[in-house]
């Protein structure tokens, strides 16, 4: 069987290298503006799907250039000299072509006495995205982090870039960025913004897109056009409440047909969190009769370490191979946890304290292979990819609690110790095919997808009486999560006149099967749907566009959700899964307005269903409190956005977003006789961010930035509000071979907000105080052609997401 799949393979892939074998010569000229000839120019001829560069030369001292060897096609043509670029010129190759003229074009600002060669950054809108060009841009001058804060639609809180008060997934060159928030802030501070080509905001992602998953922020970064190395050292120290500090090396190697890139980070943390809170329990008569005061304290010690491989090879230019690989490792990870309560009376007198020392120790191990075949069709913009992803999963964790409750005058009253051992083990197989063909003047893309999933859980649950340990089987079970979807969209897209026009159809059928051996229960979910898409956009003038857009998106449960398992703080504080997750479905509206693209107004609605929501009840007659995920009864967004970013001057650049929003939630409250409440606020997000350039050269820049939310809705929580202030300072050194920057984060020590639950027979609030307040110093040194970018991507796989934990 498998020696007949590798012929069939070979054969199509012999298919395909078929054609025409005849070369051809493209020559022209590189001239300015003003007709004089531009000697050693660069010349690149492109291919004009993608823009990846083909083939290259320099032009002759009178200016005149050849390139041999190229095969009959249509592509991109374009020269470059010290940083100015000339426009794309289309050519069809089918003989012998001279071109003429290329002409480079440049748009002087004169800063005292320093000519700068620039241009402002653009944004355009498009039917399905906002596109932010910054390419050979005064702000390209800054790190990827930078023009992510400064692009329009996003936002930054707590280090969680947002669209519309949704988390945004990171792509870089359509290649998701499978990393926490902090690490991909880490990672943008580390990726220059002179290798951005443009930021593309898409709110509403179309059908190509997966069906399960929020907003995304797709930075498209400028292609490689000389061959050589590169490498860079990188390395950051944090002072925040414990020092902290991380360290990452780069290689990349590139010839005519190989990209290589190989990178190393390790992160070593030590990082503390304390959260002050208040349980109120009721009677039946809703009359306070306990008041549990709470001091908790987490202690987390961990050594993060990240590899990446990443091989592309080009067969010729209509044939290519990528193999992307990422290693996650994190040994040893260790959460020391103290806990201290004051239990008082309905007359807040002291009944008794509760002592509470649990230590948790986690392995866990993330492997994803990724090996993709593309190949280009004759028919410009026309081609196949093939696309076969692994991944591989492991965690151990084990945790033992020990408390201990007291009188009020010391006296032990009694003791209760436990503990829990818990494996996870998570297969993933998925194989996709995609088909891209422009006919006339409409694009079509169509393609289909196999998702395998297998997941493995057991938890033992052991009690701990002096030095014996006994297994309670009620608390302990074995939990087996098989998942098959299989997938098929198609879209289509034209321009015309005044118009642009995206629609496009998904489809997803869904087969999983979960077993629980303690509960003896199969929990079967079976089911098909249609995901529609559609954008609009219209712009009846060069200074005003308007523009539509719907969707509807999918949220499936996280693997570790629907583990029927309880996790204890002690045993009066545990969250618990839930076998009985449904997926959830949302309906997703935009309406914008834009005006000289400099403005732009936002309408959005957002129908969220029975979005699955993080829940904590507290059960007044246990004097417990439970953490459980559950599907919401319903859950709606909506609101109006106001983005503008523009130069002030020459060397001040300033961003800001308003946000008028209302979100509501409405639940079912077990704890309450089986109530159903609605949770709702509305409120407002302020962020204002100034971006100043303080050299005359441009490599020394600074930015201060104010953020304020007047509250929002977590769970069944309210926020108070929050202000976060962030200055940074940022120098580059040595003709941009070093970086040196400087950050300060929650200067005035208000970005830490109060979460209450207050409803019902429910009187629950807490105060978290992460280490949001730091200064960090970080460095950066580039060796070798370091003007080169390179070709590093993660792993773009939906069931991967679902692997990531709060």
């Amino acid at each position: 069987m498998l020696k007949t799949a590798l012929t069939f393979f070979f054969l199509i892939f012999v298919a395909i290298q078929i054609g025409s074998a005849q070369e051809y010569e493209v020559s022209g000229t590189v001239k300015s503006s003003t007709n004089e000839i531009i000697p050693f120019a660069n010349v690149f001829l492109l291919n004009s799907t993608d823009s990846t560069l083909i083939k290259g030369s320099s032009a002759n001292e009178d200016g005149t250039f050849t390139l041999k060897n190229i095969k009959a096609e249509t592509y991109y043509l374009q020269a470059s000299y010290v940083g100015k670029l000339s426009s794309y010129t289309s050519i069809a190759v089918s003989k012998d072509v001279n071109i003429g003229s290329i002409i480079i074009e440049e748009e002087v600002d004169q800063l005292d006495e320093v000519v700068v060669v620039s241009k402002k950054p653009t944004i355009e809108r498009k039917p399905d995205r906002l596109v932010f060009n910054v390419e050979n841009t005064s702000i390209s001058q800054g790190n990827s982090w930078d023009i992510l804060k400064r692009t329009p639609g996003v936002i930054v809180a707590q280090d969680e870039l947002q669209i519309k008060n949704q988390e945004a997934t990171i792509y870089i060159n359509n290649r998701k960025v499978q990393l926490s928030a902090d690490e991909v802030k880490n990672l943008l501070e580390g990726l220059s913004g002179g290798n951005i080509k443009s930021i593309e905001v898409i709110a509403n992602p179309p059908a190509e897109f997966e069906a399960e998953g929020g907003p995304v922020l797709n930075i498209i970064t400028s292609k490689n056009i000389v061959p050589g190395y590169k490498g860079s050292i990188n390395g950051n120290y944090t002072q925040a409440f414990y020092p902290k500090y991380a360290f990452g090396t780069s290689h990349y190697y590139k010839t005519d047909k190989l990209n290589l890139f190989a990178n190393y980070t390790i992160n070593p943390r030590k990082e503390i969190k304390k959260d002050d809170s208040n349980a109120k329990y009721v009677d039946n008569t809703n009359a306070i009769y306990s008041i549990w005061d709470t001091k908790f304290q987490r202690i987390t010690r961990s050594q993060a370490q990240n590899a990446t491989l990443i091989l592309d090879y080009d067969f010729d230019v209509k044939n290519s191979l990528n193999l992307t690989s990422n290693l996650s490792y994190s040994p040893n990870k260790t959460y020391s946890n103290t806990l201290e309560s004051l239990i008082q009376n309905s007359q807040q007198q002291l009944d008794s304290t509760l002592n509470t020392n649990s230590n948790l120790e986690n392995n866990n191990t993330n492997l994803a292979v990724d090996l993709s075949y593309k190949h280009k069709f004759d028919r410009d913009g026309s081609f196949i990819s093939f696309n076969g992803h692994y991944t591989n999963f492991n965690e151990d964790q084990y945790q033992g609690v020990y408390s201990n409750y007291f009188f009020p005058n010391g006296n032990l009253i009694r003791s209760f110790n436990f503990s829990t051992d818990a494996k996870q083990d998570i297969q993933i197989y998925t194989g996709q095919v995609d088909l891209v063909m422009p006919l006339d003047k409409v694009r079509y893309e169509t393609g289909a997808k196999a998702s395998l999933i297998n997941s493995t859980s057991g938890i033992n649950y052991f009690t701990i009486v002096g030095a014996n340990q006994t297994l309670n089987t009620s608390l302990s079970d074995n939990y087996e999560y098989d998942e098959t979807i299989l997938a098929g969209y198609a879209s289509a897209s034209r321009d015309w006149d005044k118009w642009s026009l995206k629609i496009g159809l998904r489809g997803e059928y869904t087969d999983a099967v979960g077993t629980s051996i303690s509960l003896n229960s199969n929990n079967t979910q079976n089911y098909f749907e249609l995901f529609p898409s559609v954008f609009a956009l219209h712009s009846p003038t060069e200074n005003h566009s308007f523009s539509f857009d719907y969707s509807r998106k999918l949220e499936r449960p996280r693997y570790d959700d629907l583990n029927p398992f309880s996790y204890f703080l002690n045993e009066n504080s545990f969250s618990t899964g839930n076998p009985n997750l449904r997926p959830s479905f949302s309906h997703n509206f935009n309406i914008n307005y834009t005006l000289k693209d400099t403005y732009f107004f936002d309408f959005y609605y957002k129908d969220r269903g029975k979005e699955i929501g993080l829940l904590t009840f507290q059960d007044n007659q246990a004097q417990t409190t439970q953490q459980i995920s559950t599907n919401l009864l319903k859950a709606i967004s909506y609101g109006f956005d106001f983005n503008y970013g523009n130069s002030i001057t020459k060397n001040w650049f300033l961003a800001s977003y308003i946000s008028i929003f209302s979100e509501e939630e409405t639940f079912l409250v077990e704890q309450s006789n089986n109530q159903i409440y609605t949770n709702d606020v509305k409120g407002i997000y302020v962020y204002l961010g100034n971006y100043i350039t303080l050299s005359k050269d441009g490599t020394f820049s600074g930015d201060m930035g104010v953020t304020y939310l007047s509250g929002f809705l977590r769970g069944n929580y309210k926020m108070s509000e929050s202000t976060n202030l962030t200055m940074g300072l940022r120098k580059t050194l040595w003709n941009k071979k070093g970086v040196v920057t400087l950050a300060a984060e929650d200067v005035l020590g208000l970005a830490n907000a109060t979460f209450t639950s207050k409803y019902f027979n429910q009187d629950y609030s807490y105060y978290a105080q992460p280490e949001s307040q730091f200064v960090r110093v970080g460095f950066t040194y580039n060796f070798g052609n370091f003007k080169l970018s390179d070709n590093k991507r993660d792993i773009e796989k939906v069931e991967r997401d679902r692997l990531k934990k709060d």
